[in-house]
């Protein structure tokens, strides 16, 4: 069966319609369905064959944004938080997604941030109940850190296409990631590298979706640990210092020092906020580490 086949296949089980297309074209044109997708997923899922999967997954891709985030997304993170995947449907998901991530960008941008973002949802339900093996979340850490680091589409929302939020999108894997009891320290020390790489990142682009403050919640998640100490936290902060880098120089003078300026400065508001508002000690020794990024800052 070809893999417009397959998309057919996967529309006509959710009673979705699906257009084939050629090559040049959009993989996948389902229509939103109308209604609650969780019925959908509860439908679809317990009888979806792997062909059926890798249809939805394409949906991922798609340039329409109703197709994309309303529909793929959406049926993804039904079926995954309702628990309508079966085990074996669980390990094929995530060995597609995984694949989907760590290939290379599509011209239009859309399908590795979704794929990541799905596959947030993939360790979102591995931390809710376990099914990964030791060597698969680590597997699953160093993707996540992969991606996030490597990202260089830094396109959030435009409008008539829709979000694309790569840096986001990769945060919300490492967040979830964060908040698993298992994740050992060397994969929290990947994630942390991941998330420095993208707080100022040198591509000069001024981040204005949010994505400080999705970057700043793994972080915080990442401060609950007892295994990583107030020494360490001072050393990653002090990397995210400016130092003797050209866009260091003269920062207001150049487009590259205002956007890591700007950035710099919206991820320490962002960490200082939560972690002085937060009850836990552990999280709350972050807010003068970040003070005083915000203090180093030209």
């Amino acid at each position: 069966m070809s893999r417009f086949a397959m998309l057919a296949v996967a529309g006509l089980m959710l009673g979705v319609p699906v257009a084939m297309a050629g090559e040049g074209g959009s993989a996948c044109t389902a229509a939103r369905p109308a209604g609650d997708l969780t019925s959908h997923a509860a439908s679809f899922f317990p009888k979806a064959s792997n062909a059926d999967l890798d249809a939805l997954a394409a949906c991922l891709g798609d340039p329409d944004p109703a197709v994309r985030d309303d529909f793929a997304f959406t049926l993804w993170s039904e079926g995954l938080r309702g628990k309508y995947l079966t085990p074996p449907q669980m390990r094929y998901t995530l060995g597609l997604l995984t694949r989907m991530v760590a290939a290379p960008d599509d011209a239009a941008g859309f399908r590795r941030p979704f794929a990541a973002l799905a596959l947030s949802e993939v360790a979102r339900a591995d931390r809710v109940e376990a099914f990964l093996s030791q060597a698969e979340l680590h597997a699953l850490a160093e993707t996540g850190a992969t991606y996030l680091r490597g990202v260089h589409d830094y396109r959030g929302f435009i409008a008539g296409e829709g979000w694309r939020h790569g840096v986001a999108h990769g945060a919300d894997l490492l967040m979830q990631l964060a908040l698993n009891p298992r994740l050992s320290r060397a994969d929290a020390d990947l994630m942390l590298g991941a998330v420095a790489a993208q707080v100022a990142p040198a591509e000069s682009h001024a981040y204005v979706h949010g994505e400080a403050r999705r970057l700043a919640r793994p972080i915080l998640f990442l401060a609950k640990r007892t295994d990583i100490d107030d020494a360490a936290w001072a050393a990653w902060f002090q990397s995210l210092h400016p130092d003797a880098t050209p866009r260091w120089k003269e920062p207001y003078a150049s487009t590259a020092g205002l956007a890591a300026v700007h950035n710099s400065s919206a991820f320490g508001d962002a960490i200082y906020v939560a972690a002085s508002e937060s009850q836990d000690p552990q999280v709350r020794r972050l807010a003068p580490l970040a003070a005083g990024l915000l203090k180093a800052l030209p």
